[in-house]
């Protein structure tokens, strides 16, 4: 029996729960959005369906959840240059939230951008514990990855690391060949960008995150142990405490079961240290 609450029911959040419901990843679902109309409507939208769901409004139920994902707020578009940029817009989304987050027991998952700072405040804010707290974006960003190698015919697995944003660290030396610096910084500077032709052409990318954000939800609910690229609260790990970052990290029912730290080439060290202090001043803003 699993309780799944979203907070925030736009375009991810409401394409998260209707994934959600239709693979069976939840027998319960929590919807809570400040925009009356769009939650009803959602909630309707979701009936018509005819899925065996029970559907609950009240935010009341949110800290008896098994999971939650945190996806309000105000989502990138073609006039927010980085992630970053949201986070004066998206924290105050973040602080109206907090209380409904007391007493919470479950995972919570966050979205909202700039998700690696928004985690690390929902854990110290909300007195959870760091390994209820997963950021998203990793797996994302690993996909787009992935196409990026298949199109220069590299093979290997894709891993990214750092922030979800301009501070990402794709993993060159995890590949099967040697990728020099020149296709390195070409790669990383398309991954820069790889989401803003779709939020151009559409408004917001939604079926990629809301792919991942159910897999996720499924890793979770079904204690499958996967490892996984997403955001964890650091301590010492890749030499960082104090923030939230992107890492790879055995996931389970409880959360985050471990943080592997992998051996990094200077490229990626170089990476990974640049990501960490910009992540790590960012939380330092958040008066918590």
């Amino acid at each position: 029996m699993t309780r799944l609450a979203i907070l925030g029911v736009g375009r991810i959040g409401g394409e998260t729960a209707f994934l959600s419901a239709v693979r069976g990843l939840a027998d319960e679902l929590v919807l809570f959005d400040t925009d009356k109309p769009l939650l009803d409507a959602q909630v309707l939208d979701l009936a018509h369906t005819g899925i065996d769901i029970t559907i609950e409004t009240d935010w009341r139920l949110v800290k008896d959840a098994d999971i939650c994902v945190f996806s309000a707020g105000i989502a990138r578009h073609p006039g927010i240059r980085t992630r970053a940029d949201l986070l004066s817009a998206n924290l105050p989304v973040a602080k109206i939230c907090t209380p409904i987050l007391h007493g919470f027991s479950g995972v919570l998952i966050t979205v909202t951008n700039p998700m690696d700072a928004i985690n690390y405040y929902f854990c110290r804010s909300s007195g959870l514990d760091p390994w209820q707290c997963i950021g998203f974006g990793g797996e994302l960003d690993r996909a787009r990855f992935g196409l990026a190698l298949q199109e220069r015919r590299i093979g290997g697995a894709p891993w990214i690391i750092g922030e979800h944003g301009e501070h990402q660290v794709p993993l060159f030396s995890r590949l099967k060949g040697k990728v020099n610096e020149p296709i390195r910084e070409e790669i990383l500077a398309g991954l820069r960008t790889a989401s803003m032709e779709v939020i151009r052409g559409k408004g917001g990318t939604v079926f990629g995150p809301a792919r991942y954000l159910a897999e996720l939800i499924r890793i979770v609910s079904q204690d499958r142990k996967e490892l996984n690229s997403c955001s964890c609260i650091l301590d010492g790990e890749y030499g960082f405490s104090r923030c939230s970052l992107g890492v790879p990290a055995l996931i389970g029912k409880e959360g985050v079961l471990s943080i592997e730290e992998w051996n990094l080439d200077p490229w990626e060290e170089a990476h990974m240290e640049a990501a960490g202090n910009f992540v790590t001043s960012l939380c330092s803003t958040l008066g918590v």
